[in-house]
């Protein structure tokens, strides 16, 4: 039995910790929050991926395939709410039909199982939406991540784990092939250290003498609801042909498990890694991305598409404009604000995103530094992957 620290309480940090506790280790979860999933985990649309959008044979592509299928067992052997629901990804016009073709094509390399339809099919699932095509994929689906997290604490808790709620970590370091941690109260000796910060993985990496190999640079995603009214608007999940010059999805339609209708996200830069308004910033993190080059050479690629979503993010009228195309029926009277998330994303000094996951490792360490979305999807994957990366390194 090792005794291992895990940082970090979103949905990846509790899966390590779940697994390593179940198979008879010692296992401590340090989280700075007073409670668990309080930032990407507990602020996401609540949608399991279906692995379409990846490069086939990438970690996104299968860990999201393998995901789809074990998050959903997951849910309902633990009785948490889930439902393979499917979806649309709709082509509005003629110019974004190759665009949708070659999705179908990804989709097949990547065995999600997906078809193309007419418009006419479009209707019959979602009346509402205007496309002239569509990509109905069937293994997507919407859960309670939050009552997963709930139900994972349960089962590491009961294999003997510790949760450490409102206990930040410092640093750590290597001493006689253990490592040292400090923490916000006190100090712990342990065999290995798993760092799942998410917003602050590269930090905690920097304070572990491990080179991340790229920054976080915060994006905000800003979230509507429709009114519980216009709510039949929208039978499902709704998505546009993704733009391929743009890195994010472009905003959306979701319902989430208990009926509400999401709408969005945007994506702009957050002013503070745990940046959910425009008047939350900290001068350290804006320093920070700014002095990453690649924040530069990733804005000057994006200034277009870059300030369309800085001014969906000031103008309801404007991100209403944007839903409008999926579903034409919805205006800005139709939407309410809902909680905003950060997405953690990893960014390479020459601009670009680091597109898949990305996992370092030490001596007894292993840090997980890119887990954006999909990870939520593919946290019992990723879990397995950092468990088996662990075992080598300590056996190393």
């Amino acid at each position: 039995m090792a005794r291992i620290v895990v940082v970090g309480s979103g949905i990846v940090g509790l899966a390590v910790a779940r697994q390593l506790a179940g198979r008879g280790d010692d296992v401590i979860v340090l989280e700075k929050e007073p409670r668990i999933a309080q930032h990407q985990t507990g602020r996401n649309s609540g949608v399991i991926h279906s692995g379409l959008y990846y490069p086939p044979g990438s970690a996104k592509a299968r860990m999201s395939v393998a995901g789809a299928r074990s998050m959903t067992r997951y849910a309902q052997e633990r009785g948490v709410a889930v439902e393979t629901c499917g979806k649309l990804v709709v082509a509005t016009d003629e110019s974004e039909i190759a665009r949708l073709h070659v999705l179908a094509e990804r989709a097949t390399a990547n065995g999600v199982p997906a078809r193309l339809i007419s418009a006419t099919e479009a209707r019959e699932s979602e009346p509402e939406v205007s496309c002239v095509a569509a990509l109905r994929v069937e293994s997507t689906g919407i859960v309670d991540y939050p009552g997963v997290c709930e139900a994972m604490v349960a089962d590491l808790l009961a294999a003997g784990a510790e949760l450490r709620l409102g206990e930040s970590f410092d640093s750590a370091r290597t001493e006689h092939g253990s490592i040292v941690v400090e923490t916000s109260s006190g100090r712990l000796t342990v065999d290995a250290l798993v760092n799942c910060a998410g917003l602050h993985a590269d930090r905690i990496a920097a304070a572990c003498s491990v080179d991340p190999g790229a920054r976080i640079v915060p994006f905000r995603g800003e979230y509507f609801e429709l009114v519980p009214e216009r709510r039949s608007l929208v039978r499902g999940l709704i998505y546009p042909v993704p733009d391929p010059r743009f890195p994010f999805l472009g905003v959306h339609l979701t319902r989430s498990v208990t009926g509400e209708v999401h709408a969005g996200p945007n994506a702009v830069l957050a002013l503070a890694r745990e940046g959910y308004t425009w008047t939350d910033f900290r001068a350290a993190d804006v320093a920070d991305a700014l002095s990453w080059p690649g924040t530069w050479r990733l804005g000057v690629r994006n200034i277009v598409p870059g300030a369309r979503e800085v001014v969906r993010s000031l103008s309801r009228a404007a991100f209403a404009r944007s839903l409008a195309r999926l579903v034409p029926g919805i205006t800005a009277k139709d939407l309410v604000p809902a909680p905003a998330g950060v997405r953690a994303q990893a960014l390479r000094a020459d601009g670009q995103l680091v597109d898949d996951f990305l996992v370092r490792s030490a001596p007894h360490q292993v840090h997980v530094i890119n887990a954006p979305s999909p990870a939520a999807t593919s946290a019992l994957e990723i879990a397995d992957h950092v468990v088996r990366q662990l075992d080598e390194v300590v056996a190393a």
